[in-house]
């Protein structure tokens, strides 16, 4: 599978030519456990979410509001993920691939991939059906080692741009990238504030040109359909994570979780098609 064919790629150049806005829904592997996660994502996939980012569990968390950093505590408390999470989140996806051909971003941070090692990292997550990795504190500076490892596996890798990106260090953060490029609507932690619509607009259309083509996902301050419906116009995705894990964790028990991970995202999609 070569990074210009993989299925994120393939599903966020079909949504352009329908004209249509990609839905990219967040949860953490393992919460509340890694036996539910499977369940969960195709639970997730079938609601309408055009792409899952997977968050790999870790004790520091940096860039996550509240409701993330207890996604993560929970995750690493079960026991289940508390010891290798890379590789038991890359179980959660090959249970998944048996139920859906959803596209899967890896979403997390550099230290549990360093310590397993890049380039075997890259080869995993290609055989258990992942297709892009997105790393919240790695500058493209530093991520020669894990692009290329990543390119040679035929992964994407997903780069993350700021309200503080100028168009120029743009250019140089999506060089080595493919799949989408993820907008951080608001400086700060995931959760945080509320989104200023008009702003983001502005902002994401002077980045436009400096990502060579590549689609642009909003993400962080996406609550409910009516912020995401906001959004659709300046963007070709809209990433939700902290309102649809706070939706599961308040759920009482695995059933009304899936259903709760299901219609929040059925809710979220509706709003961008509609």
């Amino acid at each position: 599978m070569s990074a210009a064919a993989n299925r994120l790629v393939a599903r966020m150049g079909a949504l352009a030519a329908k004209k249509e806005k990609a839905l990219v829904a967040y949860v953490t592997a393992g919460d509340p456990s890694l036996a539910e996660t499977p369940a969960l994502l195709a639970e997730i996939a079938r609601g309408g979410a055009d792409v899952i980012e997977l968050g790999v569990p870790w004790s520091d968390p940096s860039a996550d509001g509240v409701v993330i950093q207890r996604a993560m505590e929970r995750a690493l408390s079960t026991g289940g993920a508390a010891h290798d999470t890379v590789a038991k989140t890359l179980a959660a996806v090959r249970a998944l691939r048996q139920e859906s051909d959803v596209p899967v971003v890896l979403f997390g941070y550099y230290n549990p991939l360093l310590q397993r090692g890049l380039g075997r990292v890259a080869g995993e997550a290609r055989d258990a059906g992942v297709d892009g990795v997105l790393v919240v504190d790695l500058p493209p500076e530093e991520s020669l080692e894990l692009d290329g490892a990543l390119a040679g596996a035929g992964l994407s890798r997903v780069p993350l741009l700021a309200p503080t990106t100028s168009p120029e260090r743009a250019r140089v953060i999506v060089e080595r990238a493919s799949g989408f490029a993820y907008y951080v609507a608001l400086t700060g932690v995931t959760g945080a504030r509320t989104l200023d619509v008009d702003d983001v607009g502005t902002r994401a259309a002077a980045l436009r040109p400096s990502l060579g083509g590549l689609p642009l996902a909003v993400g962080f301050g996406v609550r409910d359909p009516a912020s995401a419906r906001a959004l659709a116009p300046h963007c070709d995705a809209v990433v939700v994570g902290t309102a649809l894990v706070q939706a599961i964790a308040d759920a009482p028990d695995a059933a009304a979780r899936r259903k709760a991970a299901y219609e929040r995202v059925r809710a979220l999609k509706d709003a961008l098609v509609s």
